[in-house]
């Protein structure tokens, strides 16, 4: 249990899973409240001086099952995997916490809604004695799903309509305003996670470093933000929490935008919910609400696009009317319409695909996915090049078709590969020559054997040569006594028997090795 301690010590105000085996396990207050939020049976670890611990754990294959209820609720959940195979290790299995999910960072498809955006929004507030005007709120906001990264500056008395607009799954805040910002927060929305940030963290020199590493620029100009000094505060917390809950490098969020909310309608929550846009009155469902008649979008990055559109109506004329040229050529070139709508159709979600694979997310599946949907890049830019409004030949300008990606993944991952890397077969044949020499050798290392045997006997003329193996000399090739004298000088003597004796080859070891450890080596590879 000591490891677990250290461990949890490390994730305070988090429910702990700990990978013992095939299993999950939580501990004492943990244990408690996966047991009530689970619904899965509350005992106690029964061995030694621990025999106190509350217990509570399910099978490492249902933590798409379990997890997504954890977060549901509010949770924050650290997942806590082992890092060694335990079949090679001697002694206590090395543990790391993989990742923290919380319900503002998550990367799985069962947490996320594939028609929303799910953001981390984190606030800085200056005092109108340091930002030299009215109190200042710096606000930042990501999608760690999609790569999205947004912050802007507003005056503190309009954040709480920010808040509603853009909806996000948690809230970051300074503990200092804790007293402040949570009556606020929850006046807005009662359900939201508010998620307390040491005040250190709120530093401006600290955020803008974090953004410089990130970006790897000299400064934060080509970006336009350098002058928003409590949006980059606001952008670095965002940035320092996404890092310390994923363990990995966020490579897919390479640039930070600047929201501009006077482009836009501010919709507050109240006109939201009486305008019936996203969720009924009464019943608080979607059917019949004003999306679920709108959209007919063919993608999921299509719906969150079209879902942002409708929370934020846009305001200048010139971008309104830019958006309708764009949807009338679309409406009068009807063949050209269904020939994309049918491309589309077949594309994945290119979004949170690239970002599950950018932090080491994905799986075999998921890569594919990658490559079939980027395989539908040329044709539908072949048919957007066919319209001359502004926005549609942005659109073309920017769909890029990525063919040296596709043709590396095309030559290394079979058609239809397992959902799980740890089932193997997922590499294509030809790509690589040692893993084909081993998965070779850990399917016919009885035939390459007996051909040993074969080819050994014909070069030495000992009819009776064997080759054979134990656990203590591993293989070996065994001479009686009559042959003695007939045995090659590259043959080193291993074992003297009453009739025999018993050899090796350096070639006989070297592919002793290989057939030993191939399952390890291909895991490996």
């Amino acid at each position: 249990m000591a490891q677990y301690f250290k461990i949890k010590e490390a994730n305070p105000d988090t429910i702990l899973l700990f990978r013992v085996g095939d299993f999950f396990e939580t501990f004492e207050e943990d244990a408690k409240t996966a047991s009530k939020v689970l619904g899965i049976t509350l005992t106690k670890r029964a061995n030694g001086a621990a025999s106190h611990v509350a217990l509570a754990g399910f099978p490492h294959h249902a933590i798409d099952t379990y997890l997504p209820k954890l977060v549901r609720a509010g949770y924050r959940v650290a997942i806590c995997e082992q890092m060694e195979n335990p079949k090679f290790v001697k002694g206590i299995v090395k543990r790391e916490v993989v990742e923290v999910v919380t319900p503002g960072v998550a990367l799985s498809d069962k947490l996320l809604d594939h028609k929303k955006n799910n953001y981390l929004l984190a606030v800085s507030i200056a005092p109108a004695s340091l930002a030299g005007r009215d109190d200042i709120a710096g606000i930042a906001f990501a999608d760690i799903s999609t790569g999205e990264f947004n912050t802007f500056e507003v005056p503190e008395s309009e954040f709480q309509q920010q808040l509603e607009s853009i909806s996000p799954a948690e809230i970051l805040i300074r503990k200092r305003d804790k007293d402040y910002l949570i009556p606020l927060i929850s006046k807005s929305n009662p359900s939201l996670r508010i998620t307390k940030i040491d005040d250190w963290i709120f530093n401006y020199e600290y955020g803008k470093e974090l953004l410089l590493m990130q970006f790897k620029t000299a400064n934060l100009k080509g970006f336009g933000i350098e002058k928003f000094s409590n949006g980059i505060i606001a952008a670095g917390v965002v940035l320092n929490y996404l890092q310390e809950t994923q363990k990995v490098n966020l490579t897919h969020l390479n640039r930070i935008s600047i929201y501009n909310p006077s482009e836009f309608m501010l919709l507050d929550s109240s006109t939201k919910r009486n305008l019936e846009i996203t969720s009924t009155i009464q019943e608080g469902g979607t059917e019949g609400t004003l999306i679920s008649i709108l959209d007919k979008t063919s993608t999921a990055m299509g719906g969150r696009l079209l879902k942002k559109w409708v929370y934020a109506p846009l305001r200048k004329i010139e971008l309104i009317k830019n958006r309708h040229n764009g949807v009338e050529e679309l409406l009068k070139e009807k063949q050209l319409r269904k020939k994309i709508i049918n491309e589309l159709n077949e594309v994945g979600d290119l979004e949170r695909l690239i970002s599950r694979i950018c932090t080491g997310r994905a799986n075999p599946r998921e890569v594919a996915a990658l490559k079939k949907s980027l395989k539908k890049i040329p044709a539908l830019k072949e048919y957007v090049s066919n319209f001359k409004s502004d926005i549609l030949k942005k659109i073309k300008d920017d769909l890029n078709p990525l063919e040296t990606l596709v043709d590396k993944i095309q030559r290394a991952i079979i058609d239809s590969p397992p959902a799980s890397i740890l089932e193997g077969g997922i590499i294509r044949c030809g790509f690589s020559s040692e893993l084909d020499e081993l998965r070779d050798i850990s399917l016919n290392g009885k035939d390459w054997i007996a051909k040993l045997q074969k080819t050994e006997r014909e070069r030495t003329s000992i009819p009776s040569l064997k080759v054979g193996f134990n656990k203590v000399f591993g293989y070996y090739i065994d001479i009686s006594n009559a042959h003695k004298n007939k045995v090659p000088e590259s043959y080193i003597r291993k074992q003297t028997l009453v009739n025999s004796e018993r050899y090796i080859t350096p070639e006989l070891k070297e592919y002793e090795d290989k057939i030993l450890n191939a399952e390890e080596k291909i895991y490996e590879l």
